[in-house]
């Protein structure tokens, strides 16, 4: 790969095969040896044990009346099957739903009956899956990973028969992902045209084939890990490190043990990680990170500073989600020109940003933020042409954002429409107050919301995690008010503060606000 020519040659048969799905299938031809996946256990899988596995995978599910534009429901946890089974959809042209392994059996059978699975694949540690399947009329095949379920065959037995050489007839598949939503049952995200990566922007992040090491130490079936972790080694060559349950020494001794040099994090996990004694840092030295990318939900200022300052300027942020978007991007050396900002206005694609009105703002007022659809890349909500067109204006879309546009063309979110304050016909996006509230020295995190005022409508109210050593009393409490009032301006200083011990958060890391606010309201007719 050193060689200048020989490199432009992979790097044209890589974009090649990404068309057909087969970018793996040209790392296990390249390196058939080198460790594509290490499960959480400690197991290595070689690039070509991973893709015969996707090979044979596709010629069982062939035989087996599957064809193109068909659908898989994958119900598995962070482990070698999950990479197969996503290899082989993506070469075979059928669509794979990864289904949240956290959900109630009602809500996976909700998912899986939703993207009209003929083909579902569980892991036998997941008794909700199990439940929610054998309550599915009409799946045609249903498989078992990790251990026997009763009426599926193991996954093991089903692709043995099967030759595991490369299809000649590959197809480039899709992946669906569900949104998580705050209200109503989630959505498919369906694109009919998936979105392709070019191998240089993997060289642009630093990947080297067969020395990259890619940690997924969030949940596979989310976007971001899928798409930042799983299919980043695949697409790179580089080998996958699973994690399967977070803990942070046990992540931090991974990433020192296993040299790992890319991972996708979201700004919890950096919370968690710089809350270990400096003892415990020490002890793993990390100067071989050389790419850290994140997003998902924002990030506080001074969590990023201190996560900058421990691995040095290798992080970059991204804000986009399932439904694509304009793309923003920001490393780290303009991040800290522009603390906050999660992107420069892309030049390939508009960003809009609206009042309530409909009209245009103009930079330095917040709004709610349209992205230009792709042409011919537009997403539709599953089955649901009215949500579809309810976040439409014109050729732009909206995922509920808020935002503004600094002078220069900087974005700045500051929460979401879903979770705007409106106190007394104010406006208040309570991403701002968190982002200041986490300063003071015994707040581990924050999650404000509005509470309901007879005369006011709504009131800031801060919901407080303490950071151990610390405890909850009325001094404390306004301690952190003062110190948010030494910052904010009035209207937005919370005007009460409540002590928890958990605060709620989707698999995906974001703070789950809405269940946050929900017991303030509970029993109220009018919810704002």
């Amino acid at each position: 790969m050193a060689d200048t020519a020989a490199s432009a040659t992979v790097e044209q048969t890589l974009d090649a095969a990404s068309l057909c799905g087969m970018n793996l299938a040209v790392w296990a031809g390249l390196q058939p040896d080198h460790t594509a996946v290490i499960d959480p256990d400690g197991t290595t899988h070689s690039y070509a044990t991973i893709n015969a596995n996707a090979n044979r995978l596709v010629r069982m599910l062939r035989a087996r009346g599957l064809q193109a534009g068909d659908a898989v429901a994958l119900v598995c946890s962070n482990r070698a099957e999950f990479v197969e089974v996503l290899a082989a959809t993506l070469r075979s042209g059928l669509r794979l739903t990864p289904v949240n392994w956290h959900l109630t059996a009602d809500e996976i059978a909700y998912v899986i009956a939703d993207c009209e699975a003929r083909a579902v694949i569980v892991e036998a540690r997941v008794t909700a899956a199990i439940e929610a399947v054998n309550g599915l009329p009409g799946l045609e095949i249903k498989l078992s990973v990790g251990g026997p379920i009763g009426g599926f065959e193991t996954y093991a037995e089903a692709i043995a028969p099967y030759a595991g050489d490369d299809i000649g007839d590959p197809s480039l598949g899709n992946t669906m992902m569900y949104t998580s939503g705050t209200t109503g049952r989630p959505k498919g995200v369906f694109r009919p045209n998936p979105a392709v990566t070019p191998y240089m922007m993997y060289l642009a992040r630093g990947y080297e084939p067969g020395v990259s090491v890619q940690m997924c130490a969030g949940p596979a079936y989310h976007a971001a890990p899928l798409v930042f972790d799983v299919r980043a080694a695949m697409n790179a060559g580089a080998a996958l490190v699973l994690i399967d349950k977070w803990d942070s020494e046990h992540v931090l001794r991974t990433i020192h043990e296993r040299k790992v040099t890319h991972f996708h994090l979201v700004p919890i996990m950096f919370q968690r990680l710089l809350a270990l004694p400096q003892a415990v840092r020490d002890r793993y030295p990390v100067d071989h990170v050389r790419f850290i990318i994140h997003g998902a939900a924002p990030c506080p200022p001074e969590v990023k500073r201190g996560m900058i300052d421990w691995f040095g300027p290798v992080l970059t942020e991204y804000y986009a989600g399932s439904e694509g978007g304009a793309g923003f991007l920001i490393d780290s050396h303009e991040w800290l020109q522009k603390p906050g900002s999660v992107g420069k206005r892309p030049a390939l694609l508009q960003v809009r940003i609206l009042g309530e009105d409909g009209a245009d703002l103009p930079n330095g007022q917040a709004g709610a933020i349209y992205q230009q659809l792709p042409p011919g890349g537009a997403f539709t909500y599953f089955k649901d042409e009215a949500k579809t067109l309810a976040s439409r204006v014109d050729d732009f879309f909206t995922m509920g954002d808020v935002g503004y546009f600094d002078e220069d063309d900087y974005l700045f979110l500051t929460g979401r429409n879903a979770e705007t304050i409106i106190s007394g016909g104010v406006n208040i996006y309570p991403q701002e107050i968190d982002n200041e509230l986490v300063k003071h020295p015994a707040v581990a995190d924050s999650a404000t919301v509005g509470a309901p005022h007879d005369e006011w409508g709504e009131q800031v109210k801060a919901v407080i995690l303490l950071k151990p050593g610390h405890a909850p009393g009325p001094d404390l409490a306004d301690e952190i008010l003062a110190f948010a009032r030494a910052a904010l301006p009035g209207f937005k200083v919370p005007k009460s503060l409540d002590f928890v011990t958990e605060l709620p958060r989707s698999e995906a890391g974001k703070i789950q606000r809405n269940k946050v606010r929900a017991p303030y309201w509970e029993g109220r007719a009018r919810q704002i």
